[in-house]
């Protein structure tokens, strides 16, 4: 589920703590990075959890006004579209997410004046009122609302926030990841998605026997931290018109984990590599962090290419 980007940005992360000094034992760090996405799937499944209870909520508040000494028309006939959302309950219908909640023990009994306070927040979203306004009533409907809401509503709402903070220190730090991966399992949501079909794992390992993706972490990490002064040098010798010490760190570990790539990464396109690094170096770095790493990385792929340090295999890859 997790694209090879958002495994390079948990690598990153894992890497900045590292060189940060807040670990000096590679096992220690690889288990905690490991452990970072795991809480990130587990925090996957507490989001998804969470937009069931807010639905279960409103249509207790839809049970509850059809009983008022003096109900209104509205309290009679209520819209039901939201709380007969058809993307909540195909996922309430799958029994392993069921199960996956069961595991986790995650009850919302506790939190009902947080449940509130973001019904109401939605309740009043113009995007919430248009939805419940509109003739449509489709499961694409329902997917786009439910992506709104996680997107204009979850992502910033503090409470969820400080609730999940309270619970576990990777749930707050992956939260931001996790409003993607949750969006892009909403986005992919069909009537495909039975009782009986398996919720997606945190990792892509169809048709594969052995977990690439874990591999390509594993790799990354260690690849990075065993070869530190080996790739502080090539670094050097291509940024001879930077101070290398006023570099941002963030910089300097993008750029050693995209040596890695292009050296030790037989599979992954030199393309691909390049533009990773520089979209990273954008969002995670400073203004001009880009065009640095672009040019490091242009003037090394020449380089590595002519001393035949990169040997791309698989179809496509040969150049």
């Amino acid at each position: 589920m997790l694209y090879r980007r958002h495994l390079r940005i948990k690598v990153l992360q894992a890497l900045y703590s590292w060189y940060s000094g807040n670990n000096n034992d590679l096992p220690s760090g690889e288990k905690q990075l490991f452990q970072s996405i795991d809480k990130l799937y587990e925090l996957f499944i507490y989001q998804l959890s969470f937009l069931v209870e807010v639905k279960n909520f409103a249509l207790l508040r839809v049970e509850k006004n059809k009983k008022k000494f003096y109900p209104t028309e509205d309290d009679l006939y209520p819209n039901l579209k939201f709380v007969k959302n058809k993307a909540l309950k195909l996922l309430e219908e799958n029994t392993d997410f069921q199960g996956k909640v069961n595991k986790l023990k995650i009850s919302w009994k506790e939190e009902e004046d947080m449940i509130l306070k973001f019904y109401k927040l939605l309740r009043d979203s113009d995007f919430y009122k248009k939805h419940m306004e509109s003739p449509h009533d489709s499961l694409e409907e329902d997917k786009k609302l439910l992506i709104k809401i996680v997107d204009r509503l979850m992502q910033e709402f503090d409470l969820l926030k400080a609730y999940y903070d309270g619970k576990n220190v990777y749930y707050i730090e992956g939260y931001d990841l996790c409003g993607v991966l949750l969006i892009k399992f909403l986005d992919n949501i069909s009537f495909k998605f039975t009782s009986d079909k398996k919720m997606p794992g945190i990792y892509s390992t169809e048709n594969q026997k052995v977990n690439d993706d874990k591999l390509f972490v594993q790799k990354l990490y260690r690849k990075v931290i065993l070869n530190d002064e080996e790739l502080s040098e090539i670094i050097r010798g291509k940024s001879k018109s930077w101070d290398y010490e006023r570099i941002p760190m963030l910089d300097i570990i993008l750029l050693k984990m995209a040596i890695i790539e292009l050296k030790e990464m037989p599979t992954i396109p030199i393309k691909v590599t390049l533009n990773e690094y520089i979209e990273l170096a954008k969002y995670f770095s400073t203004p001009k962090s880009r065009t640095f790493i672009n040019g490091v990385l242009d003037k090394l792929i020449i380089e590595f290419k002519s001393q035949g340090l990169i040997q791309k295999t698989g179809r496509g890859l040969i150049e």
